[in-house]
């Protein structure tokens, strides 16, 4: 059963569907193709928020829905919790 949703394939995060625990080994589905990719959770992620799919520095824009949606404000690395602790919104920006 898969606990995350990405959009589009590219996208840099995904939706979580079920609150995922740190450590846990994580399926995600991608809405454009069915496709599926696996994961392990950096942190404890609360359903709604988001879960990075791939690594970023510091300062490097975010892909959501196929679009830049922000860019991060500290590195994230693959699985780990994004959030308003780590990314800042292109719309608020």
């Amino acid at each position: 059963m898969h606990k995350f949703l990405v959009h589009k394939r590219g996208d840099h995060v995904g939706v979580v569907t079920s609150d995922i625990e740190r450590g846990d080994r994580v399926t995600g589905v991608f809405m454009d193709d069915n496709s599926a990719m696996e994961v392990v959770a950096g942190q404890s992620i609360p359903l709604g928020h988001k879960i990075a799919l791939v690594s970023h520095g510091d300062g490097e824009e975010v892909v959501e829905y196929g679009q830049i949606v922000g860019v991060t404000t500290q590195s994230w690395s693959v699985g780990d919790y994004v959030h308003t602790h780590n990314i800042r919104s292109k719309r608020w920006s």
